[in-house]
């Protein structure tokens, strides 16, 4: 297996030492990759900045055609991915050609983007002068990018800072280089100029030192970072010394509330997906089901029956609805949650016991505020249901929690169903809809511990430009000294 270098100017860079990563379920070795050094780390910022005038001159549709081709290399490179996502984090195939479809997608409408950059003549009270709101691009971006959803978050990470005429270095996570490793080679094979997209891999014990050498290199000028809220906190602290702006999308703990008129039915299968799709590793993930007492048990029980079918097994059979977690310790936490519910008067149903990282969904009914579930993310196949006296209850439940990323309501009213979702502190909710949706047009982001700024669409280019005004005098002047 060849080692995954450091991508710097458009070529590989080996650094003084590499580190590996195992593949979660079979132990064998998924990936040897470079422990870039904090002087990696500046060498790969300062390329990206002598990269970034010549791409940032460039006409908008030229920069378009870059990030289309690069979206057919994407498509293209599917099986490598799903190869790749199996090996470094379990992943199934369904996740993995989920993971290249929305890719594709979001370098697709980053392209379409190219030409929205766009400013304002602004009135004036001085006669004579034009003056006009202009956006340009901010200069060299840090993308970092989790493990989790590997390809959608890693070309996230990308996407709108290239479109927006920007440089970017892209932090790779320690846990799945080689996935990240072929979203550069996608985009250099799709015409993206030599060190444009500087590409760091580092150990994990290096990862602190990594990133802040990172964020204080003066070249850097924007940060976008996906992942825990602990990280995020400690990012956010160390740009804010240096005056760089974030954008941040952190932890969840997304509630789907179910009122009293809900298509049973319906509730039960977005339920479903969202608390247990790729494992429930996805930061809009169905964490609680808040659901009010009038349907509590019909919905219980339709929603455990199915829950008890949803077996794990190894991704690369392919033979079971669910993948592998991403490490033991992912099993364990979620093992003392289910405990500490179970001692405090819970009640837990299961697909199955965890062999190894293979763990089987896991339903917590009956969590009251004094259980640990109750507010720690889980990040993992166990959801917990709660039960609201009433609609107003159900919000209050909703609303109960440091994070507000995603969350969904389902009523057959939709006026209600509206009504309740601009109730719920969340950056996104759906009505009759899965927690789990996003698509490359959408501003998606969260509030409170869930983080700030948006990515996607028109949103994300505020995000990645300088808003500068500028004036042209047309008529002479006059002034009072």
């Amino acid at each position: 297996m060849s080692i995954v270098n450091l991508r710097i100017a458009g070529a590989e860079r080996a650094a003084s030492r590499t580190f590996r990563r195992y593949n979660p379920v079979t132990g064998a070795l998924a990936s040897e990759a470079a422990a870039a050094s904090v002087e990696d780390a500046r060498a790969a910022a300062e390329v990206a900045a002598d990269a970034f005038p010549a791409w940032a001159a460039l006409g908008p549709n030229a920069r378009r055609a870059v990030l289309l081709k690069a979206a057919d290399v994407i498509t293209a490179k599917g099986e490598a991915f799903v190869i790749a996502m199996a090996s470094e984090i379990g992943a199934t195939e369904g996740w993995a050609r989920f993971n290249v479809m929305l890719a594709a997608s979001m370098l697709r409408e980053a392209a379409a983007l190219t030409t929205q950059v766009s400013g304002e003549v602004i009135p004036s009270d001085k006669p004579g002068c034009l003056s006009m709101g202009i956006r340009e691009p901010a200069g060299v971006c840090l993308g970092i990018a989790p493990w989790n959803a590997p390809v959608i978050l890693g070309v996230r990470a990308l996407a709108t800072p290239l479109a927006c005429g920007n440089a970017v270095v892209f932090k790779a996570s320690e846990i799945c280089p080689r996935t990240h490793a072929l979203i550069v080679e996608a985009l250099e094979e799709g015409g993206l100029p030599p060190g444009l997209v500087s590409l760091v891999t580092n150990a994990p014990e290096d990862a602190a030192e990594i990133v802040g050498a990172l964020i204080d290199h003066p070249a850097i000028r924007r940060i976008n970072f996906t992942g825990s809220t602990k990280v995020g906190r400690i990012i956010a602290e160390r740009a804010g010394r240096q005056l760089k702006p974030c954008l941040l999308e952190l932890g969840g703990k997304a509630p789907l509330l179910v009122l009293k008129d809900a298509d049973i039915d319906e509730a039960v299968k977005a339920a479903i997906f969202g608390a247990f799709f790729n494992q429930g590793q996805i930061c809009m993930s169905t964490e609680r089901i808040i659901v009010v007492s009038d349907v509590a048990d019909s919905f219980v029980e339709k929603f455990t029956d199915r829950a008890a079918q949803l077996k794990a097994g190894d991704p690369a059979q392919g033979n079971a609805p669910l993948g592998a977690v991403v490490d033991a310790h992912t099993v364990t936490k979620v093992q003392s949650l289910i405990e500490d519910a179970q001692s405090k008067g819970a009640t837990v149903t299961s697909a199955g016991s965890a062999e190894g990282v293979l763990m089987p969904a896991q339903v917590v009914d009956r969590v009251t505020s004094n259980m640990r579930i109750y507010t720690e993310e889980s990040f993992g196949p166990v959801v917990a249901i709660l039960r609201a006296e009433n609609e107003e209850d159900a919000v209050r439940l909703a609303n109960d929690s440091e994070y507000g990323l995603s969350a969904a309501v389902f009523t057959r009213d939709i006026s209600r169903g509206i009504a309740v979702a601009r109730q719920i502190r969340s950056g996104i909710c759906h009505v009759n809809g899965p927690t789990v949706h996003d698509e490359a047009q959408m501003p998606f982001g969260g509030t409170g511990a869930s983080g700030y700024g948006r990515f996607g669409g028109r949103a994300g280019i505020a995000e990645f430009t300088e808003l500068r005004w500028i004036t042209v005098e047309t008529q002479p002047g006059h002034f009072p000294i």
